[in-house]
């Protein structure tokens, strides 16, 4: 009897995720970033912004004041109204928990923009749907205090974050900041399409 070729496994679950990008304006651009240890199963040894996966908790969490309807309606484009407001939620509460700052208790949301969103390709064992929230460092409170999930947590210059190895999601997400910083207000509320990574392809929704 001639064995029969093996299936490959089923893909792994992207998991919702968030993360916030803090954009301090000094006499440059700077974002808040951290390296995850080692012990991290996804993306060990690597600069990221604070985020983290969606908890079921987040659902039904409160909030001081809500989305913008411009960023809620790009954020449903991928997400159902519960989890759109629930990723806000999740990109607040790992802002406090991994650097001690706040958007308020409850968190203020409206001072969230949406920046783009990167898939882990499906070959992963370890797998986010990783939804990228900017909010300015004025509408920020607390002291930057880590928790010690992030390691060397600072402020990174925008140009000095892009001359270092960092992952290629990362490097995008930095290179779509600078899109939007570019942008005016007006500009920025009027977008209708989401930028979007795919197995290292960038493409629109």
């Amino acid at each position: 009897m001639t064995d029969q070729p093996s299936l490959p496994p089923a893909p792994v679950i992207a998991r919702p995720a968030a993360s916030l990008v803090v954009l301090r304006r000094t006499d440059g651009p700077e974002v808040l970033m951290g390296t995850r240890g080692a012990r991290h199963r996804f993306m060990p040894n690597r600069l990221v912004f604070p985020g983290g996966a969606v908890d079921e908790a987040d659902h039904a969490a409160p909030h001081a004041t809500p989305l913008r309807p411009d960023v809620r309606r790009r954020l449903e484009k991928s997400a159902e109204p519960s989890l759109a407001r629930a990723l806000a939620i999740a990109a607040a509460r790992e802002l406090f928990e991994e650097t001690g700052l706040s958007l308020g208790s409850p968190p203020a949301l409206d001072a969230l923009d949406y920046l783009c969103r990167a898939v882990t390709p499906p070959t992963s064992p370890v797998r986010f749907d990783a939804h990228f929230l900017v909010v300015s460092a004025e509408r920020v409170g607390g002291t930057l205090a880590g928790s010690g999930e992030l390691e060397n947590l600072r402020w990174f210059g925008v140009a000095e974050a892009l001359a270092l190895d960092i992952a290629v999601p990362t490097r995008g997400v930095v290179q779509r900041l600078q899109a939007w910083m570019a942008m005016t207000e007006a500009e920025r509320r009027a977008q209708t399409v989401v930028h979007a990574l795919y197995n290292r392809q960038w493409v629109e929704e």
